[in-house]
């Protein structure tokens, strides 16, 4: 299965700089709204047989012109969601978005019993998104888009996917709609297609200044 990890629009959060992980989560900025838009040409020649969004209303804002465009009703799998940022939630300091990355990213390196500070470990989060991946698997499907959320693409990725190496993810940002596309199965493992780091757009759909916790490197 060619499985195509699209990251939201841009939301508010995003612009803020907040840890925001909760449901229902935040709705998408005008240029989220955009970003969107263009996702539908930006695929125009890819054969899409299923689309998948987390259950926060990011990505089903997102995923909404390309469902429109294909004529596909996204399937909600919760477990596409964001890493939940437990006691984090909401910070918008730079210290806490460090702890953030470097416990997802623990967690990619094999230190899955590292825990987010009040919230989930490695190991719980892991299996809920390989579930999430191995039920759009079993579908079938030659290609699916999965919506999902900036941390958790690239924490998932980066412990999963043969290709990637987990220091470049850790300290390369993925925009808004940027993409990371892998070809495999939950048996035979997947590896890296390619990684489009800029909104799938277009470097235009770039906002001038983003602060944008979940999809920007870890400090050194």
């Amino acid at each position: 299965m060619r499985l195509l990890l699209l990251r939201h629009g841009q939301t508010p959060a995003n612009v803020a700089g907040l840890l925001d992980t909760g449901a229902p989560g935040p709705v998408l900025t005008d240029l989220g709204e955009r970003q969107a838009r263009a996702v539908p040409p930006a695929l125009r020649d890819r054969r899409i047989g299923a689309l998948a969004v987390s259950s926060l209303v990011r990505t089903a804002l997102t995923a909404a012109p390309l469902a429109a465009d294909r004529g596909i009703d996204p399937l909600v799998l919760p477990g596409l969601r964001e890493i939940e940022a437990g006691d984090l939630e909401k910070s918008a300091d730079h210290a806490d978005h460090d702890v953030y990355l470097e416990t997802v990213f623990g967690w990619s390196r094999g230190d899955r019993d590292r825990r987010m500070p009040g919230g989930p470990d490695g190991h719980a989060f892991l299996a809920r998104f390989d579930d999430a991946v191995a039920r759009l698997a079993g579908r079938g499907l030659d290609v699916v888009v999965a919506v999902s959320h900036g941390a958790a693409i690239r924490s998932w990725a980066s412990a999963r996917v043969r290709g990637l190496d987990v220091d470049e993810v850790e300290h390369t940002p993925l925009a808004n709609t940027g993409l990371i596309e892998v070809d495999g199965d939950p048996d035979a493992g997947w590896r890296l297609v390619d990684w489009t780091r800029e909104p799938v757009g277009g470097a235009h759909l770039e906002p001038v200044v983003a602060h944008d916790p979940t999809g920007e490197p870890v400090e050194d």
